[in-house]
């Protein structure tokens, strides 16, 4: 068995691409690569990261829209900007904090 990598970001943790013009907060965290084979041969070769890393499932957003991505540990970096994500969907899975962070809402148990 492979050694498990400790993933770097956490959930809600609002993040930035490294190459590309988009950020997001984060809602969940694969260990390793697990979306289609079709989805990652879609990336440019050239471009194209690692399977053995973590990926992050992304609330994310950039000027025109706001749409969920899949990114590699490799191609994110902490956002500093201290703005607000605009996507929909973050009151959903998050409640933010009087410090600007995004605390992830307890499930109500019935």
């Amino acid at each position: 068995m492979g050694q498990m990598k400790q993933a770097k970001f956490e959930i809600g943790q609002v993040v930035r691409h490294r190459k590309f013009p988009f950020r997001g907060v984060i809602y969940d965290v694969d260990p390793v690569f697990d979306n289609t084979e079709e989805w990652y041969e879609s990336i440019p070769a050239e471009i194209r990261p690692r399977k053995d890393q973590p990926f992050y499932h992304l609330l994310a957003e950039n000027d025109e829209t706001e749409y969920v991505a899949y990114v590699s540990e490799q191609n994110l970096l902490p956002d500093e900007s201290g703005e607000p994500v605009r996507h929909p969907q973050i009151s959903e899975f998050f409640e933010k904090t009087d410090d600007g962070r995004y605390e992830p809402k307890r499930s109500a148990h019935h």
